[in-house]
């Protein structure tokens, strides 16, 4: 029997562990004191636990408090009551992880994550439930919703990770964004959110819930917000802090589409902008985006990459400036913890959208000046003094004397990557290649699948999303003098795959695309690329193909394979979209004049799910299959390639390059990189050299890699690698594709720059590497951009390039600071003189 004195020992040394979290209208308070918390979004199974401690500890450096992530459901219950969490699922090691860094944790259970992951999160079994409708009162959802919810926070509450139990969780989350969508539900969506908050108010977690986008999140949720800007948000309730759980870094990816960008300026102007109007709590999404390994992308039609522009890039690397500027930024906003927390607010307004926010405590006072004008600098006079603020910025003064951080005036390198050839390796043509085709006779010839209805199914229902790949067969007969057997006959299909293959008698008569690209988390809509004859009806998106076709008499097997690029993660009743071939379906003929149509719409349909390369698991190295060497086919479709490979020396992250291929799917040792797609080219217009910052950012704004491979780069982590020996890479190409070009490669810093004015300290770091060189400087009004700078009309006599060479060259980093006394004093007619410099790593 367990002592009274025993029971007692251990509820007080938990006490003395445990962390209060709570909140009133200001802040998050931890322990009773009102905190600024600065977050970024990590999701664990876009990088590996190998990964995990840099990408924690680089979030810590850069000047973040917390680490967020959602939990996603179809990945740790792909089957129904059977659950995983190995791996890069290995949630628990990852809250430890962050524990371990002394950060606390911010965990968005949801369980709907929406975050361009397939189906939102959601597992495929669940919709396939009888009677089951998504994100409502039904009580088939719920009671799976409630079973996940409460399975998660048993586990993390059993290995004491909530902060109520001494462990690193300040914040948990149920549903998300549900308020952007809840209108369609009507009074059942007003049910469903008061039930979701009750059920996690009944977990008794000991930290506060948050309801993201949800402005009527009933008591005791805090509701936050999230988007590009959140300095307009206002909370539901007085007792709510201003919190921003998603402060969009960049934008995501599509197949098809062109890279887009954030500027760095305008990050740090909106979170410079949040806390001036109140905010103490922002999350960054993402901090680091990753990479969707195996079919995790959603979308549908989202890349394989998810580096989302954020401060730390795909491979882990820093984004510079943004990682560097925003850190400084919040090492000044730490500073001012107590004054914005507790000392009472003033606003000045200027006029021409400039104005002054005074945060006053009995110690002193902060100030935040905001200029919104996009085009003018302001010039603000106050107490005193006069501050030159530019146009699309805030200046903070801690003091409100002194400036010491404007959202516009960069003063951290930027740092420019490059690829290095693998250096294990001679080139592309030293790779050998072995391939065998993918075994498709039982579907071509037999049509011969697992199961049969007479019907069209949804490719969700057949497939449980087990494949991105589901092949629909039927066979019709034909009769020697059937009227179908003249002229002009022609096979139309309906569809909504993705992707769509049709065959007839064992010929490849060709192939189809729908091209969907969801321009906006908010505001959603998509836009059709015309390929000929395809359409929107009630907002569901399907395309017609249709073909001459010739018949025989007798059998003719008509094989289909439809192919999805992730399921739909965003909208009202997002499951109900439908996936693969809905039909329906006809073959039509001519008879003289008269056109005869045959709707094989409820012919017997035989389904199979998945291909035999997959089922036989040809991407593992231990594969018996036999492989062929002779003859490498090129631009041939459905063919398996394979080949070994040394890995790259060092440490820098690795590369793929996988240009010339078609569409596929490829492996390293066994392991899935994702989907590959290089042969989607993105649009020749709309990219631009340079963005201006200033001005409200979309996603459309700043673009580049037009006319290019939407992604031609695939990340491997360096723990899929084996270090001594030969590696295994395998490629199924779907379209058609040569190999011959692939090779592998590193990403690091190739240079680095800064473009500073003078009275700043710069630090250039070439991250782990020497600087090699300084191969630009010049100290006056120097023109240009990193890769291109030239000396202005303005420039000092000294040699700034010789003054810096003894300064960095040999150093991993070297920090100076930008002044007449060691650069000299040319006369730039009054005007602030800048030290541009680019140094080789």
């Amino acid at each position: 029997m367990v002592s009274l004195r025993f029971i007692l020992c251990f509820l007080l040394v938990s006490s003395a562990y445990a962390t209060i979290v709570s909140h009133d209208g200001r802040a998050i308070t931890i322990d009773g004191h009102r905190r600024v918390l600065l977050s970024g979004s990590i999701h664990y199974p876009r990088s590996t636990p190998e990964m995990w401690p840099d990408l924690i500890k680089k979030g810590k450096e850069g000047g973040l408090d917390a680490i967020e992530t959602y939990v996603f459901w179809n990945a740790h219950e792909p089957t129904r009551r059977q659950y995983d969490f190995s791996g890069k699922l290995d949630l628990i090691r990852f809250l430890k992880t962050i524990q371990d860094e002394g950060l606390y944790g911010v965990l968005r259970i949801g369980p709907y994550a929406c975050a361009e992951w397939n189906y939102g999160g959601f597992p495929v079994w669940l919709h396939n439930m009888p009677g089951m409708v998504f994100r409502t009162t039904n009580k088939a959802f719920m009671d799976e919703m409630q079973n996940f919810t409460t399975m998660i926070v048993d586990m993390v509450k059993k290995e004491n990770l909530f902060a109520s139990q001494g462990g690193p969780i300040i914040l948990a989350q149920i549903e998300n964004e549900y308020g952007n969508v809840m209108g369609p539900y009507g009074e059942s969506g007003k049910a469903y959110i008061k039930w979701c908050a009750n059920m996690a108010q009944s977990l008794d977690v000991g930290v506060p819930w948050i309801m993201c986008q949800q402005n009527d999140a009933p008591q005791p949720m805090l509701n936050t917000c999230n988007g590009f800007y959140c300095d307009n948000f206002v909370p539901n309730n007085p007792n709510t802090p201003k919190m921003w759980t998603e402060n969009w870094t960049g934008w995501f990816k599509q197949w098809g589409g062109k890279n887009p960008h954030r500027t760095t300026e305008d990050v740090a102007f909106s979170v410079a902008k949040f806390f001036q109007r109140g905010g103490t709590f922002n999350n960054y999404y993402m901090y680091h985006g990753g990479t969707n390994f195996d079919r995790t992308a959603g979308g549908p039609y989202i890349t394989t990459s998810y580096d989302y522009d954020a401060p730390l890039d795909e491979y882990g690397n820093l984004n510079q400036p943004k990682y560097g500027h925003l850190k400084k930024l919040h090492d000044v906003l730490h500073s001012m913890e107590k004054t914005l927390t507790y000392g009472n607010i003033s606003t000045i307004n200027f006029g021409n959208s400039a104005s002054a926010t005074i945060y006053k405590i009995e110690e002193g006072s902060s100030c935040f000046f905001l200029n919104g004008n996009e085009t003018s600098d302001a010039t603000i006079s106050f107490q005193g003094g006069s501050y030159v603020v530019p146009a699309w910025s805030v200046t903070i003064l801690p003091d409100c004397k002194n400036e010491a951080y404007n959202t516009a005036k960069i003063t951290t390198q930027t740092s420019m990557m490059v690829k290095k050839p693998n250096e294990a390796e001679d080139s592309p043509s030293s790779l050998k290649w072995s391939w065998r085709p993918e075994n498709m006779d039982n579907f071509l010839l037999k049509g011969k699948g697992q199961s049969t209805t007479r019907q069209l199914l949804d490719q969700k229902v057949v497939s449980n999303d087990q494949s991105d790949y589901l092949w629909y067969m039927t066979t019709v007969k034909f009769k020697k003098r059937d009227p179908f057997l003249g002229k002009g006959m022609s096979l139309r299909i309906n569809s909504t795959a993705h992707v769509l293959h049709v065959f007839v008698n064992g010929k490849h008569i060709g192939k189809k695309l729908i091209y969907v690209f969801q321009i906006s988390i908010i505001l959603t809509y998509q836009k059709l690329i015309d390929l000929g004859n395809q359409h929107v009806e009630n907002g569901k998106f399907h395309y017609v193909f249709e073909k001459d076709v010739k018949f025989k008499s007798g059998h003719n097997v008509i094989s289909l394979l439809s192919i999805t690029v992730g399921l739909a993660n965003y909208g009202a009743f997002f499951e109900s979209k439908p996936a693969g071939i809905t039909g329906p379906i006809f073959i039509i003929g001519k008879n003289g004049d008269e056109t005869i149509t045959k709707d094989l719409s409820a012919h017997k349909w035989s389904y199979k799910t998945g291909l035999n390369g997959f089922e036989n698991q040809l991407f593992k190295t231990e594969s018996v299959s036999k492989w062929s060497v002779e003859r490498l086919p090129f631009n041939r479709t459905m063919t398996w390639y394979k080949t070994t490979f040394k890995a790259p020396l060092g440490n820098d992250p690795v590369v793929v390059d996988l240009l010339g291929l078609g569409k596929g799917t490829a492996w390293v040792n066994g392991n899935n990189i994702g989907r590959y797609w290089p042969t989607f080219i993105s649009s020749e217009n709309g990219c631009s050299a340079k963005c201006d910052y200033r001005g409200a950012y979309h996603a459309e704004k700043c673009l580049t890699n037009c006319g290019e491979p939407t992604q031609r780069w695939y990340h491997i982590p360096r723990s899929f690698l084996n270090t001594s020996g030969n590696n295994t890479l395998v490629l199924f190409e779907e379209m058609g594709g040569n190999p011959s070009l692939v090779n592998f490669q590193t990403t690091r810093v190739g240079s680095v720059c800064a473009n500073v004015y003078e009275k700043n300290i710069i630090e250039l770091s070439c991250d782990r590497k020497s600087i090699s060189a300084i191969k630009f400087a010049s100290f006056g009004n120097p023109d240009g951009n990193c890769g291109s700078f030239e000396k202005g009309t303005c420039a000092s006599s000294n040699n700034i390039v010789d003054i810096l060479t003894q300064e960095c060259v040999g150093k991993e980093k070297c920090s100076f600071n930008v002044s007449t006394e060691k650069f000299g004093a040319p006369d730039c007619n009054g005007a602030a003189r800048r030290l541009a410099v680019e140094a080789i790593c």
